[in-house]
């Protein structure tokens, strides 16, 4: 028996197993204690988004989504009494964007049942767009539409769709799209901050930042064919600043900095490489690196590289503090700052973030690894406050 003989392979899966299955049981149990709180611990249940694993299942999603958005589940929005069909100027684009969206659908499923979710989807959309008609279509948020309806079902994605649109996915329903490139704007300076070879090579190649868009514009749904990565970084980015996207792209980019370094420098090759996403990724380091770089550069502090003439108060980050962050006890930035501060116990120092540079940031950086993380705290707080001025004395009378 394994009890008393060498360990054996068979000996090594059953122990690592058991190791899981017991860490699972312990996050499971800490998720259904912040749910049973009163009030709702929601800082607790953002560090279970954002750690290892996220929130494990759709059934659990399915209960701390809607807390992480703050929607009502027992308030679902009135179904329209209008034809939306025959009379949203976007039902065309709307159905030629929900035919193509096979592939987003799990593989097996039977042809009724997609072609039923299919409708759902051209409803939910719709349904959308005409309750708030400040909002503009864009093809790619099907792809993020989707997600929530096979994750939580027709009634309640339409709830969470709405919230997320108005918040998170505000940029990208503008008239134009300035605030969507603005935000692919913040690729490079964090890039450059962390590996200033790799920005300069991407600089002289002129690659820009398209190669990402799809990326952004549909929190990766329309890129990643495996569903369960799909939902995972649902978690982390439902649980976090609305910007945290565009730092995950980077640390993908940083991730292939060797594929990108021996590529011929000129655009075509190195948008091409860039545009391909390996579905192999180790996505909770990543995920895990993307919080730390956004707490060690967070938006206000790339801000003037990232074409700063665009007024902060037009994006998502500022309607984000008025929506969701009405307890300091909620703000998403806390939990990542708590994260953070836990390296030091870690003894995670010598992760390497940032490649040695002879200037100050970094060396700030590296203090807020080390000896300095009160004041990179408060770095971060003050961040999504500088985005967002007309809401600072709400939210620090």
């Amino acid at each position: 028996m394994c009890l008393n003989a060498p360990p054996t392979p068979v000996c090594l899966c059953l122990f690592v197993f058991a190791v899981f299955n017991a860490k699972r049981k312990k996050k499971v149990a800490k998720i259904y204690q912040a749910l049973n709180s009163d009030p709702t611990d929601v800082a607790a249940l953002r560090r279970m988004a954002i750690s290892e694993g996220g929130l494990l299942t759709d059934e659990m999603r399915r209960k701390v989504w809607p807390k992480l958005l703050n929607v009502n589940i027992n308030d679902p929005p009135p179904i329209s009494g209008k034809n939306l069909r025959q009379m949203s100027k976007d039902y065309q684009q709307v159905l030629l964007d929900v035919r193509r969206s096979l592939r987003r659908f799990p593989p097996g499923m039977p042809k009724e049942q997609r072609e039923g979710l299919q409708e759902e989807l051209i409803d939910i959309i719709l349904l959308v767009l005409e309750r708030n008609p400040q909002l503009h279509y864009y093809q790619g948020y099907h792809d993020i539409v989707v997600t929530f309806l096979l994750v939580v079902g027709e009634s309640l994605a339409t709830s969470l769709v709405e919230k997320v649109s108005t918040h998170h996915l505000r940029d990208f329903m503008d008239p134009t799209m300035d605030n969507t490139k603005h935000i692919l704007n913040y690729l490079m300076p964090i890039i450059d901050q962390v590996n200033p070879e790799l920005h300069d090579f991407m600089q002289s190649a002129e690659v820009g930042t398209i190669f990402a868009l799809s990326w952004l514009i549909t929190w990766f749904g329309h890129v990643l064919s495996d569903f369960r990565h799909v939902v995972r970084l649902y978690d982390f980015f439902l649980a976090c600043h609305p910007l945290m996207p565009i730092y995950f792209a980077a640390v993908i980019v940083l991730y292939r900095e060797e594929e990108v370094l021996d590529c011929d420098c000129d655009m075509a090759s190195v948008h091409h490489l860039l545009s391909q996403i390996p579905q192999d990724l180790p996505y909770e380091m990543l995920i895990s690196r993307a919080g730390d770089l956004f707490v060690q550069f967070p938006p206000s502090r790339l801000a003037w590289e990232a074409a700063a003439q665009q007024e902060a108060n037009k994006t998502a980050a500022s309607t984000f503090k008025d929506f969701e962050l009405a307890s300091t006890q909620q703000r998403p930035d806390m939990v990542l700052r708590q994260r953070f501060r836990g390296l030091r116990t870690e003894n995670r120092t010598k992760d390497v973030l940032t490649k040695p540079r002879t200037n100050r940031l970094v060396k700030l950086a590296v203090m807020g690894l080390t000896v300095a993380l009160g004041a990179a705290a408060l770095a971060v707080v003050k961040s999504a406050l500088e985005w967002a001025p007309k809401f600072q004395l709400q939210l620090f009378p």
